[in-house]
């Protein structure tokens, strides 16, 4: 049972509520203590940590390779794909506003897709269509994204050369969440961790919200749970797991930057002197649409096979720990940013790009009240 002084400080006249405390959720809660500054406004977190992606991410501070855009113009008009793109740029540098490159420990190292020789017919599509895709993104970004650059990382079983994008950074995903927690603590946000939504009904004038824990009264009731909203926003959205590893430090490791092969289905980054290796959604796309939070044997193989035969072919390493994180996906790419009923919002469907766009679409959230 609570007390009574648990009743009154966390659970009465709450204005605000919000499920999920990601990068949508908190950003989401910023802003609306901008917006209104003496409101209540509660967040409720399923796990320990923010449960999703945003604190098992790869820390990508990018808007998509050029294999990506080229796969979303088959199933988007071409103003669809830039205001994408806006989104995303849009939503980094929010983020890059609100925190700042320092604790960001953000790099702008550029970004670079590689091919697999086998994939050679699709590489010479991309480099058919830099001219093209470059041409739609100079009026965004004042200059063209993509190039062609000689590989200088000794990868093996590559097409010679990797495309380049200039534009593209990583930050620290870790840093992050830590900045936007203490950020939203100093703004008298209160998080409840452990706390999982279990049902709620909107009452027309309040919304009634169960927890594992409790039941409460709130005004307005937004999630921003990305992959796990599909059951109770009943939204056109699924879950998709993603796998990482991370390498023990590699001694005079040469690769610095983030790189993405195979439609971006796998991405790989240095964090200092280690290699992290995720992806292979696409080996299993049945099994890998869950939400639980573990790995398989399959995938796990292959970032490793391609780790020892394509990334690091002349260096030894060892895996130093896996984990695994999800996302939010769809048919379109999209997110779905909108009221669900009198008082229930929602903010989902992130499309695997939560660093770029989470910022947008907490702000894109508090702004629908």
């Amino acid at each position: 049972m609570f007390s009574y002084w648990e009743l009154k400080n966390w659970f009465t006249n709450v204005d605000y509520t919000i499920v999920g405390s990601g990068i949508v959720g908190l950003h989401c809660a910023l802003y609306i203590r901008g917006r209104f500054p003496k409101s209540k406004i509660l967040i409720l977190e399923k796990g320990m940590l923010p449960q999703g992606a945003s604190t098992k991410n790869a820390g990508f501070a990018c808007f998509g390779s050029i294999s990506e855009i080229i796969h979303d113009l088959k199933y988007h008009t071409e103003e669809e794909v830039i205001q994408l793109i806006q989104k995303r740029v849009s939503g980094l540098q929010l983020l890059r506003n609100r925190l700042g490159d320092a604790i960001l420990d953000y790099k702008n190292y550029g970004g670079y897709e590689l091919f697999l020789k086998e994939n050679e017919a699709f590489y010479e599509e991309c480099v058919q269509k830099i001219p093209f895709i470059n041409s739609l993104l100079k009026p965004l970004l004042k200059s063209n994204v993509f190039i062609k650059k000689q590989d200088n990382f000794n990868f093996n079983l590559i097409v010679e050369n990797l495309i380049y994008n200039p534009f593209e950074g990583q930050i620290d995903t870790g840093n992050m969440m830590q900045a936007l927690l203490k950020e939203a603590i100093k703004n008298d946000i209160l998080i409840l961790n452990q706390q999982e939504l279990l049902s709620y009904e909107d009452l027309n004038d309040k919304v009634e919200v169960q927890t594992n824990a409790i039941s409460f009264i709130t005004q307005k009731l937004l999630f921003a749970t990305n992959g796990f909203a599909a059951t109770l926003t009943k939204n056109e959205l699924q879950p998709a797991r993603a796998q990482v590893l991370i390498t023990k430090p590699i001694q005079n490791l040469h690769i610095t930057g983030t790189f993405h092969l195979d439609e971006g289905y796998y991405y790989f980054r240095n964090i200092g002197n280690r290699i992290l290796f995720g992806g292979g959604r696409n080996l299993d796309f049945e099994g890998e649409t869950t939400t639980e939070l573990t790995q398989t044997k399959i995938i796990q193989d292959q970032l490793e096979l391609l780790l020892k035969n394509v990334i690091l072919p002349h260096t030894s390493f060892e895996i130093d720990h896996r984990w695994s994180g999800i996302m939010g996906v769809g048919n379109q790419k999209k997110p779905i940013v909108k009221q669900l009923s009198n008082n229930v919002y929602c903010g989902v469907r992130l499309g695997g790009m939560g660093v770029a766009i989470g910022s947008l679409v907490g702000k894109e959230l508090a702004e629908l009240i």
